[in-house]
């Protein structure tokens, strides 16, 4: 197993995605903005981890705050959780997390006998269980995918949604673990995902240290395997899943979507129901990240383009519901995404 993120009682270490395939380095942040920095440098990476990343990011704010009451305390960590959600706004799991953590230091903070050390307690107490929420919720997800996954397929995947993005073995990555577990000879073709090469860098890293077979491809090179038969489903994440399902994810996934869609091939998103974002009516809604233009004009630290080249980059896109498959979740598959099917998924969570 791999733990991208991790308590230590005064501080929280981060696995330094940044320096991974080469080195395994971790970053000791000992301060909110420290691990602000981690988030938004791309240190640490994909959308449940990263709710947990800002979930120990406010228990840190907590156990360093020299606030000397209750009340101030919850200041400081108001303004810890602003920065948090300022780092990437499209990954909804920050928020999620931020208002989770904030409805416990509040009801703690109010209550009779809240004490500055109550409250550090139960934040870190409760960030200790999001972690392992996310644990449960992996291994359930990759059971329920699995099932999707036949005998000898070839799975396209895009961008990184494995250990190293969640506390368990992955999202969508977690479904070829489980299917390879399992038996079902399957191989796994990985987009290297550009600008940033999450799928060359991550992915393929990941699946070697789990000796399951794969095959890198460059991103413009999945069109022509999907045509060519070569690619049975194709199996993804998301960043925010909007009310009526459609899902912003890595850029570069709504194009395999199309591919997927005009060749007959499943196109299945995995996630957790923390990346369910009701509050967003659709894919219309959901902010886009802008990222730092020099991800490509000088990829990795080489420069590409010649100085002064103007270039946009758009950290995700938006896949309409229509073209997506099947929601996996850890509460049931989502067949036909729909604003009906997510409120019924949601429904039957509330009453379980």
């Amino acid at each position: 197993m791999i733990r991208p993120v991790e308590w230590r009682s005064d501080s929280v270490a981060i696995l330094d995605q940044r320096a991974l395939p080469f080195r395994e380095e971790y970053l000791d942040c000992r301060t909110v903005d420290q691990v602000a920095e981690a988030i938004r440098t791309l240190a640490v990476r994909g959308a449940p981890v990263l709710g947990i990343t800002a979930a120990y990011g406010l228990a840190l704010a907590a156990t360093v705050s020299t606030a000397p009451t209750s009340r101030a305390l919850l200041r400081d960590l108001e303004h810890a959780g602003r920065t948090l959600k300022a780092t990437r706004p499209t990954a909804v799991n920050i928020a999620w997390a931020v208002d989770r953590m904030m409805t416990v230091a509040a009801g703690r903070c109010r209550a009779v006998g809240g004490t500055l050390r109550r409250v550090q307690e139960e934040l870190v107490a409760e960030a200790l269980r999001i972690e392992d929420e996310d644990r449960e919720a992996c291994a359930s997800m990759g059971a329920l995918g699995a099932e999707l996954v036949p005998e000898g397929a070839n799975i396209l995947t895009h961008c990184n949604t494995g250990m190293l993005c969640t506390a368990g073995i992955g999202t969508a990555l977690g479904v070829a673990v489980v299917a390879h577990r399992a038996g079902k000879g399957i191989h796994v073709w990985v987009d290297e995902t550009r600008p940033v090469l999450q799928g060359a860098r991550l992915t393929a890293w990941e699946l070697m240290r789990l000796g399951i077979p794969m095959t890198l491809i460059s991103d413009n090179a999945a069109g022509s395997l999907i045509a060519g038969g070569a690619v049975d489903l194709v199996v993804v994440g998301a960043d925010r899943i909007a009310a009526n399902g459609d899902v912003a994810n890595k850029v570069g996934t709504y194009p395999l979507a199309v591919l997927a869609h005009h060749h007959h091939v499943p196109f299945y998103v995995v996630a957790p129901m923390s990346t369910i974002d009701l509050s967003t009516p659709s894919g219309a809604d959901i902010a886009i990240e802008e990222r730092d233009p020099s991800e490509i004009t000088a990829p990795m630290g080489f420069q590409m383009a010649a100085p002064g080249v103007p270039a946009a980059n758009p950290a995700f896109d938006v896949t309409p519901s229509s073209l997506v498959t099947a929601i996996v979740t850890e509460c049931g598959v989502i067949r036909r995404p729909s604003g009906a099917a997510l409120r019924a998924l949601f429904s039957g969570r509330r009453s379980a």
